[in-house]
């Protein structure tokens, strides 16, 4: 049967059946803020399962389409290395809500696979959750599948996912067992089926989840029966089309083939089977759909992904050698295709080809560029013998020519190679950070050029004052009003908003005049004595010569002044405990949190982070007042205060005194100290050579983080199945588990390459005094690849010249090793370099060791032939 077939069937089966053919909906989940894209059958009637919604049927079903490429599922990594990974595909699916159950869900099921597609039944297998029994007896007395073919899966305590046969919506509502139905592909294929040890093979695919919401999940974690049990099932028609045409990767099914058709016409790539064509088959197909529901490529949330998964694309007919836009032009084999069953597509099939054949343009501007700097950076890699590529780098190849991270890792994977993600975050939460900074009103402030008085600041005394309006700017441009919807800034002739300055970050609140409210959104300096109001009119007019009451955000001010005053306590407690090496290398002050950078040659241990915490917390529950004097510069310095290195003083100073800290400052602070709470560090880093960086939380954002940490290690402690003082130690004997299969898989490993070295050095040949070998071999990585090729020359011995390779994830590798006594003859990196040549690869290395990757691996033969 052809896929569109296959699809066809199904519904009308299932029409037949009472059920009402509902469309698919839409990729983006119109009113779902919890998912990216609609990644399953069931979304769309999520609000019907809740109760929320009802539909004019008891009975649906639905082919609908879904993207997992972003967020909590995201395949799109493994799209091209896989025989069943995409980031499009089809769910076909059948509903029941509160209408039949059970027995008709199998029936049904068992009927549609072994009647109207006549999959023989000897080659399925059944999974049933272990506690559901109702569902066992009607498969083996019912149905009569062999009981032997039916497999009890589950820990028989609410297992929360699917592949425990234990299904739920979430951490509460509905939930209930699955049953699913697997198809035997055969013993030529490894892997055992559900429920052994070699379940993870290739051989027992699922090919139909059947979820029976039966129950209802309180908070508490105890289950209550439904009072309506619904059905809801999911079968990829991917993997149904290629069961029932007899293949075994669900790229070889009729779909997929026309468009790697298609691919290999628009690329001229001869090799049919290039994982290439399968991304390029695979992505259009995302990238049609979710164009035509509306998503354009862009820089955050759905638009990221879609340019993600384009680029991907653009890379892969790099790779086949295409240097000009083509994607677009294999958005007419998918309508060809497809357009039938959803005829969105055909409708906006230009919009679709216009909006890829733009972005292809974009990019191909910049990949020749981010490829000549990829290939030079990997060059200095695997000159250097190392495997991971800097994250700056990776950043780099980002920010200036467009490559999303996993593009980069894509093809660092090719060679074997990986990627600093932590790093390439970190560059990344850098930029953003000096973007904020640099971007905040920076062009308003540069261009407003204001003459009048300086601003009276009451905000030390009163949160809340009246005042007159004394100018308004909008764009940088001083203005008469501003208008409802107007964003702009407005000067006052006195405010209690306290203007960023110190690492206190500016106020915001409300302004309110007769005519109109403007609502500040942040308060900066225009100049040293003026304060400027940003934000927007959210009401009405305000204009020049208006009187307003201006209102500080009470509860954000409050908890500003809580972490200003918890970061003085910090410093002293930091000098106390560390030494009075410590200064102040900068600071932000913020209603969610504090920073506090600082000179210190070393990261603090976990002792003296705790003893710091303990200090502020004493300094707390004191409760001392704290005092606020304006005094001379020379008086201040009298007393003992702190002030900054580098920072400029006027001739008066504001010493702020809190408990035992005595520091200059000019910013808003509580009380008394016990207004502070509690103080909790939850960051402690390097930023520079020999500065530290610490991120503190006080009062209520100190609660929210100790309780997050509390609900995290109860949430620990609950999978572990120990109390929450026994978590570290169940973790440890975890790891020393783990340490040790890892260790006799290891064993397992150098035994079997011990056997297939022994075997090699058998095949090796004496030419010229060198002892030569050069084989292909069939290994699961480049590391085993290695080990047998010095295993291999350590037993031949210093005359010896080893050369093997493999294909490893669809790419050709080469590695030689090169005895002491035959270097004079032969130079491993030399060898490697020249073999791989010969068929469009690369590489290098030490006379004595090198490897090598890439070029065509069908042409294996060839380059050993060279070699």
């Amino acid at each position: 049967m052809k896929t569109a077939a296959i699809r066809q069937a199904f519904l009308e089966f299932f029409r037949s059946k009472g059920h009402e053919v509902v469309p698919s909906s839409s990729l983006v989940p119109h009113g779902d803020p919890t998912l990216l894209f609609t990644n399953a059958g069931m979304n769309q009637f999520k609000d019907v399962f809740l109760g929320f919604d009802e539909r004019p049927y008891k009975r649906a079903t639905t082919a609908q389409k879904c993207v997992r490429a972003g967020g909590k599922h995201n395949d799109l990594e493994n799209v091209g290395y896989t025989a069943r990974h995409h980031t499009f595909f089809e769910m076909l699916g059948n509903f029941s809500f509160g209408d039949y159950f059970k027995h008709e869900a199998i029936h049904y099921a068992w009927e549609l696979v072994t009647r109207v597609f006549a999959i023989p039944a000897e080659r399925l297998w059944v999974t049933v959750y272990a506690e559901d029994d109702e569902a066992y007896r009607i498969w083996t007395e019912s149905v009569g599948v062999p009981a032997e073919r039916v497999v009890r899966i589950g820990d028989n305590k609410g297992a929360r996912y699917a592949s425990d046969n234990f299904w739920m919506m979430g951490d509460t509502g509905p939930c209930g067992p699955c049953t699913e139905i697997f198809y035997d592909h055969g013993p030529e294929i490894p892997g055992g089926p559900p429920g052994s040890p070699d379940e993870d093979g290739d051989r027992y695919i699922e090919i139909w989840n059947l979820v029976f919401m039966q129950y209802n999940r309180d908070e508490k974690g105890e289950m209550h029966p439904l009072p309506k049990p619904s059905v809801d099932t999911g079968m990829g028609l991917e993997r149904i089309a290629a069961v029932l045409q007899g293949v075994h990767s669900n790229y070889e099914i009729d779909l997929f083939q026309t468009l790697i058709a298609a691919a290999q016409e628009v690329t001229g790539c001869a090799d049919r089977e290039s994982p290439s064509l399968k991304v390029l088959a695979d992505h259009i197909r995302a990238a049609t759909f979710l164009i035509a529901d509306g998503v354009i490529p862009g820089n955050e949330g759905r638009g990221y992904v879609l340019r993600r998964i384009i680029r991907r694309a653009i890379r892969h007919g790099w790779k086949l050698g295409v240097r000009e836009p083509f994607f677009w032009k294999l958005v007419a084999p998918v309508v060809a295709e497809m357009g039938d069953a959803y005829p969105e597509i055909r409708g906006r099939q230009h919009q679709v080809e216009a909006t890829l054949q733009a972005e292809e343009e974009r990019f191909f501007a910049t990949i020749a560029n981010g490829m000549a700097m990829l290939e030079a950076a990997v060059a200095e890699l695997e000159a250097r013998g190392e495997r991971m590529l800097d994250g700056e780098v990776a950043f780099k190849l980002h920010d200036t020519y467009g490559f999303p991270l996993d593009l980069t890792a894509d093809v660092l994977r090719e060679r074997g190679l990986t990627v600093d993600s932590a790093g390439f975050d970190a560059a990344m939460a850098r930029q953003k950070a000096m973007a904020r900074a640099a971007g905040k009103f920076k062009v308003n402030l540069e261009a407003i050029d204001y003459a009048g008085p300086a601003t009276a600041f009451e905000g030390y005394e009163h949160l809340e004052t009246e005042s007159e309006v004394v100018a308004l700017y909008r764009e940088g441009a001083p203005v008469a009003a501003l208008e409802e919807g107007e964003s702009g800034v407005v000067v006052l002739a006195a405010t209690p908003f306290y203007a960023e300055s110190g690492g206190q970050v500016g106020d915001r609140g409300m302004l309110r005049a007769t005519d109109g409210l403007f609502a500040v959104e942040d308060t900066q300096k225009i100049r040293a004595d003026v304060h400027g109001h940003h934000g927007v009119v959210t009401t009405g007019v305000i204009r020049v010569g208006d009187r307003v009451t201006a209102r500080v955000d009470h509860t954000a001010r409050a908890a500003t002044a809580r972490h200003h005053s918890a970061t003085h306590l910090l410093h002293k407690a930091l000098r106390d405990v560390l030494g009075p090496h410590v200064e102040q290398k900068g600071s932000e002050v913020a209603p969610e949190r504090l920073r506090f950078d600082f000179s210190h040659p070393k990261p603090l241990t976990p002792e003296e982070i705790a003893e710091i915490e303990r200090r502020i917390l004493a300094e707390v529950l004191a409760n001392t007042p704290v005092a606020a004097d304006v005094m001379p510069l020379e008086a201040a310095k009298a007393s003992g205060a702190m002030m900054l290195f580098g920072e400029k003083y006027g001739e008066t100073v504001r010493v702020l005194t809190i408990g035992s800290s005595k520091e200059l400052c000019g910013g808003t602070h509580v009380q008394r100290t016990g207004d502070i709470g509690l103080v909790k560090i939850t960051l402690e880093t390097a930023i520079a050579a020999g500065i530290r960086r610490i991120e503190a939380v006080a009062g209520e954002a100190a609660l929210a983080y100790v309780q997050q940490l509390d609900a995290t290690l109860g949430a620990a402690a609950e999978r572990l199945k120990v109390a929450r003082d026994e978590v570290p130690e169940r973790i440890a004997a975890l790891q020393e588990a783990l340490k040790a299969a890892e260790k006799a898989r290891e064993r397992a490993v150098e035994r079997a390459a011990a056997a297939l070295a022994e075997a090699l050095v058998a095949r090796a040949e004496t030419r010229d005094g060198v002892k030569r070998l050069v084989a292909q071999v069939e290994v699961d990585s480049i590391d085993a690849l290695k080990r047998l090729a010095e295993s291999a020359r350590d037993r031949l011995g210093p005359e010896a010249a080893v050369l093997l390779a493999a294909v490893i994830d669809g790419k050709a590798v080469f590695v030689a090793a090169v005895g002491r006594a035959a270097v004079a003859q032969v130079r491993a990196g030399e060898w490697v370099k020249r073999v791989a040549t010969t068929i469009g690869g690369r590489g290098g290395g030490k006379p004595e060791f090198a490897q090598a990757g890439g070029g065509d691996p069908a042409r294996l033969a060839e380059a050993l032939a060279a070699a």
